[in-house]
C-alpha cells in the first residue's frame, strides 16, 4: 500500500514534529485534548484537517501558540483575509462594528440587525473560524449546514463558521444580535 507523502509545511507535519520533540504519545495527547488517538494520527498523516477549535486545543496541549503552527506566508494571507472580511462586514447595511480598528485582530464583534421576516444578507455564508451569536431582540432561525436552530431573545449559539450558515428573522419585529467572530 502506498503511503501519502506529508507536506512538511502542513499542520499535521508540524504537529507530529512538536509532539515527538516534546515526547508526547498519542495516548497522552488524546487525554489532553479529548480527541481520539485515531483522529490525531489522521491529522498528522494529512488525512484530516482540524477545525480552528481543534487547532487551539492541540496547540494548548503541546504548550505552543496556535498561530505558530502557521507559516509566515499563511499568517500574511490570514491577516489579509481578516482585513477584507472586516471591511466587507462593516460596509454591509446590517452590521455595526463593536470592535473598531479590529480588521487585523482574530476576534471581532458586531451588532447585527435583520428586518422582520427577512433573510440576512451576509457577507460570507461560510468563513474560517468560529462564531458566537446572542439574540438581543426578536426570534431568528440560524441554519448551520442542515441543522436548524431557532433562537429567541437571550438565546445563544456557538458554531464552526467554516460550515455554511445563514440567518433569518422569523418574527414580525426587527431582530438584533450580538455576533462575535473568531478567525485564525
Amino acid at each position: 500500500m502506498a503511503t501519502k507523502k506529508i507536506d512538511e509545511k502542513s499542520f499535521g507535519a508540524k504537529m507530529k514534529q512538536l509532539r515527538q520533540l516534546r515526547k508526547v504519545s498519542y495516548e497522552q495527547l488524546a487525554n489532553k485534548t479529548g480527541f481520539s488517538q485515531r483522529y490525531l494520527k489522521e491529522i498528522e498523516e494529512g488525512m484530516a484537517i482540524p477545525p480552528v477549535s481543534a487547532v487551539i486545543q492541540i496547540a494548548k496541549a503541546l504548550a505552543i501558540d496556535a498561530g505558530s503552527f502557521l507559516s509566515a506566508e499563511e499568517q500574511e494571507a490570514s491577516v489579509k483575509r481578516r482585513k477584507e472580511s472586516f471591511y466587507k462586514r462593516t460596509q454591509a447595511y446590517s452590521y455595526k462594528t463593536l470592535t473598531p480598528d479590529a480588521e487585523t485582530k482574530h476576534m471581532k464583534a458586531f451588532l447585527v440587525t435583520i428586518d422582520p421576516k427577512q433573510d440576512h444578507r451576509m457577507v460570507d455564508y461560510k468563513h474560517e473560524g468560529e462564531e458566537f451569536l446572542y439574540v438581543l431582540k426578536g426570534h431568528v432561525e440560524v441554519m448551520v449546514g442542515e441543522s436548524q436552530n431557532l433562537l429567541k431573545k437571550g438565546g445563544t449559539l456557538h458554531f464552526n463558521s467554516s460550515i455554511a450558515h445563514k440567518l433569518r428573522n422569523v418574527s414580525n419585529e426587527e431582530a438584533k444580535l450580538l455576533v462575535v467572530i473568531f478567525t485564525p
